[in-house]
Parts: structure tokens; C-alpha cells; sequence
């Protein structure tokens, strides 16, 4: 109830909280919930540090404090507070009606930071606002939960940040992996609260605060470990072209900490679009889609990671019953941030980081041009009816091609709509009638490309993902289509 508007003014009611008290109210419940964290970091025995701007890179002052002060027995190593923005209630005067009343405002409030390396999780925290509604974000990383699961079995292994070049027993590593969405999340996340703010559930009394605890934000990493960085650093130049050139990537980021003193490159901005500076750290390449994002780089010289980042799960379907009813039959629904739907989450971003990563191996076969497009070049048929080949030079063809081998349909696919919207960048500004034209046609070019088995039709959904052949054939010939002739007769030679 504390996180919308109506219930947080019910709240106040039912504890006779008048508007025009409100601000002595939330000031005395803060001072509460702050004392409370200072008595709790001193039974814990950690140090409590104030920091004056919240640009500090609080991870790395973390494992600072813990290198230097070391860790207590139980993983807690420190608590930081800071002034940071927020959204929060404030009450103000309606002129209108002339009375109080509540509205979620952008304000800044105190949030203090508990830091741990957890017996279970590892490394990570969580952050409380000290303000109603007293919202709470935790940081969790799969892979320093992996760490302790491998020192716990006694597994040989080597961490290097949050990436593993060796494991000595790889299917067993990913078995421990696939176990941590068996973990009763309700449970470990409000123990991690607890052990920073006994008093946060009682701090609205006789009202106890419980948490809805959803994922904002989840990145699912797939990692394929080479036997050596001189094998990666062969094949990674070409897969970064691939993704530039054939995948039409928006953005190619590099990645670099603090720069050498005797560095000449200059000041480069956070996001590119293309940068023939070199870096040793790497390269990454990303592809956005509707909040969520794809992207794949090197880690460590021996690791090519291809990472899922999922913002927006409404994207995204789930298949249960309606309203958590165990009385109605389940179906498709819509995504939530809710933990109860991680396992789902994880299931598309795994397939997510398998189809990019097929996309990019796509290239990597010993067929010649003509065995990749000679079959989609001739007429097939469809359900009885026949469809007309693909001409790879026809402006139309060629144009779909390359929408094919845009590296965001990895994600979630596309739909017909988005097709359209390639066709005709200008769809929304057409007459209703030429929009349905243009919508008849995009089907057409669907149909056709399901006959020639490039794409396929997710289950219960109208949208479409590429098959391996799709992603053959589309990155071949967009790759073909941009070496000059001269090029291809030193080759030739």
C-alpha cells in the first residue's frame, strides 16, 4: 500500500496521521529507521562511512574497506550512506479543492548502502531509502554465487571479476548454476533486509511492511570459454565486423578503466557509434530493442560473453493462469517483474544469447555462396500453393534480407508490424488504407520466408524468429554484397 499514492494516504489514515503532520511524521520514522542501521552496523561490527557525493564507485570503496578491515564471520563489511534522488510522497495544497493531498514528487533523501560478501550469494548489496516509502533495491551477481558454490564443493576453478576463464569441471559449474533459481527468493531477501534494519517491518505499527520483491532489472550472461586468447583474438575481429557490418549494430562500445598517464587518445564519449581507437580491454557490440538489449564482448581475452539485458519483462509472455488463480487454466500472459516469473525470464534470455550466438557462428561454415543461396533462389511451395523465389539483388528481397540479419530479433523476434515499419520507415504517418497495404504485403513477404524455411513462427505468438539457415543466408550474401569485385579476384588468386 506504501507504494501508491491511494494506499499510502489509507495508510496514513488507518495510524491517524493528519496531512498537515505528515513531514513530522516521515521525519520522526526516518531518524527511526537510521538509528536503527547505526545500532545494527555496530552489533555486526562494521564501519559506517558518509559519503558526500553519490558518484563514488561504492563497489570498489567496498572491497576496499573489506581488503582493509577484512570481513566479519558472518559476510558483512560495511554501511554506506548518501544523498541521492528519489520519487517519494509529499504532501501539498490542491488550489483547486483547497484541501491536502499526497503526490509522488522527485525529492532527495539518505540511503544507506549494506555491503556483504554472503556465505551463500557472495558479493553484492542493499540499498534502503530512508524516506517513505522505504523501497529497497538488492545487487545480486550469479557468478561470485557460483564462486562459493565451487569453494564449497571443492572445485577447482579460477575467478578473474565476475568471470570464470577456467573451470575444472564445466558441466557440473553450470549444474550449480541452474540450481540457484531453485532458492526460495522471498526468504533470502528479506533475511539480507533484516540483517541491515530489524526495525523496517514494525516501523508503520500496528501495519507490518513487507516487500513485493521483483527483478528490475536482470543481465544473463553465456560464456564461451576459449583454450587460449590467441584463438579468441583470431576469431573476435571478425565476429565484431559481422556485427557491424551484417547485424546493422547501432552502437559499439569499448570498454576501458583508468586511462594510461601517458595516454594521447583524448577524451571519447560512453557511447559510439564507431571507434577505430584501440583498447586492450576490448570490444563490445550491442543491440537495443524496446528497453531490453543483446550484446556480446571479450572478457578476460579468453571468455566471448553474449549477455541478455531484460527492463521491460511486459515484452515478454509467461505461460500461467491469469491473476495467480490456480482455478483457471493457465495461458499466455504477460510477463511481471515479479520473482515468481525468474525462472521464465531466465528461459528467454538463455535462448536470447543462443540465437545471437548462432547468428554469429553463422558465417563460420565451408559452403560456398552458391550451396547457401542456390535453394531460396528457385520456387518452392506452401501449404499446396507456390511461392516465388527470392532474388537477392531485387531492391525489395535485398532490403528484407537485411532486416533478417538485424542482430535486435534475437531478443523476442519481430512481428509484422516491424517488418513494416523496415519497409516504410513512415508507416504511422500513412492513410489508414495504405497502412493495410502495406500490412498485407509485409505478410506476404512472411509467407515467403517461411516457405524458404528462414524464419519461423514462435508457439501461440504472432512473431518470428530467424532459423539457422535464415541467419546463413541473410549474413552470406549481406556480406558478399559489400567485398568489391577486385577484393574477390585477390581472393580468388
Amino acid at each position: 500500500m506504501l507504494s501508491n499514492l491511494g494506499g499510502f494516504a489509507r495508510v496514513l489514515s488507518k495510524l491517524g496521521v493528519l496531512l498537515k503532520d505528515f513531514g513530522a511524521w516521515a521525519e520522526t520514522t526516518t531518524k527511526r529507521l537510521r538509528a536503527s542501521c547505526e545500532e545494527q552496523a555496530d552489533v555486526l561490527g562494521v564501519p559506517v562511512r558518509y559519503l558526500r557525493c553519490g558518484g563514488v564507485d561504492k563497489d570498489a570503496l567496498a572491497r576496499q574497506i573489506a581488503g582493509n578491515e577484512g570481513v566479519t564471520a558472518d559476510g558483512s563489511i560495511c554501511m554506506l550512506s548518501v544523498v541521492e534522488a528519489c520519487l517519494a510522497p509529499t504532501v501539498v495544497p490542491d488550489r483547486a479543492s483547497k484541501h491536502l493531498e499526497v503526490q509522488m514528487r522527485p525529492r532527495r533523501c539518505l540511503f544507506i548502502y549494506y555491503y556483504f560478501d554472503h556465505p551463500q550469494v557472495g558479493f553484492g548489496h542493499v540499498r534502503l531509502q530512508t524516506w517513505a516509502p522505504y523501497g529497497v533495491t538488492i545487487c545480486l551477481n550469479g557468478r561470485h554465487w557460483l564462486e562459493k558454490q565451487l569453494i564449497a564443493g571443492g572445485m577447482d576453478h579460477l575467478k578473474v571479476g565476475n568471470c570464470f576463464p577456467w573451470v575444472a569441471d564445466v558441466v557440473a559449474a553450470q549444474a550449480l548454476m541452474n540450481a540457484q533459481l531453485e532458492t526460495n527468493w522471498a526468504e533470502l531477501l528479506d533475511g539480507l533486509v533484516l540483517k541491515m534494519c530489524p526495525v523496517l517491518p514494525g516501523l508503520c505499527a500496528p501495519f507490518e511492511i513487507r516487500h513485493y520483491w521483483s527483478a528490475e532489472e536482470t543481465e544473463f550472461a553465456t560464456d564461451v570459454m576459449f583454450r587460449s586468447k590467441a584463438a579468441l583474438d583470431t576469431l573476435f575481429p571478425r565476429l565484431v565486423l559481422h556485427g557491424m557490418r551484417v547485424s546493422d549494430c547501432r552502437a559499439v562500445l569499448r570498454y576501458f578503466g583508468k586511462r594510461s598517464p601517458n595516454s594521447s587518445l583524448g577524451h571519447a564519449p560512453d557511447q559510439i557509434q564507431s571507434d577505430c581507437r584501440r583498447r586492450s580491454e576490448g570490444v563490445r557490440i550491442k543491440h537495443w530493442v524496446n528497453g531490453d538489449s543483446v550484446k556480446m564482448y571479450n572478457k578476460e581475452g579468453v571468455v566471448l560473453r553474449v549477455e541478455t539485458t531484460i527492463n521491460n519483462a511486459r515484452n515478454f509472455k509467461a505461460f500461467r493462469s491469469a491473476n495467480d488463480d490456480p482455478a483457471k487454466p493457465c495461458t499466455w500472459q504477460k510477463m511481471r517483474k515479479g520473482v515468481s516469473d525468474l525462472h521464465r525470464r531466465c528461459e528467454i534470455s538463455r535462448g536470447s544469447n543462443e540465437r545471437y550466438l548462432d547468428a554469429m557462428a553463422a558465417l563460420q561454415v565451408n559452403k560456398t555462396l552458391h550451396e547457401v543461396a542456390a535453394d531460396v533462389c528457385n520456387r518452392t511451395s506452401r501449404k499446396g500453393r507456390p511461392v516465388r523465389a527470392i532474388n537477392p539483388w531485387n531492391a525489395l528481397d535485398f532490403r528484407v534480407l537485411t532486416f533478417l540479419a538485424k542482430g535486435e530479433w534475437a531478443v523476442n523476434g519481430f512481428r509484422n508490424k516491424t517488418l513494416c515499419r523496415w519497409i516504410e520507415p513512415k508507416t504511422d504517418a500513412l492513410p489508414a488504407e495504405e497502412r493495410k497495404r502495406l500490412a498485407a504485403k509485409a505478410t506476404r513477404l512472411i509467407g515467403m520466408l517461411r516457405a524458404h524455411g528462414l524464419i519461423r513462427k514462435t508457439a501461440r505468438e504472432n512473431r518470428y524468429v530467424l532459423t539457422q539457415k535464415g541467419q546463413l543466408l541473410a549474413g552470406s550474401l549481406l556480406v558478399a554484397s559489400g567485398i568489391e569485385i577486385k577484393q574477390l579476384t585477390e581472393m580468388a588468386a
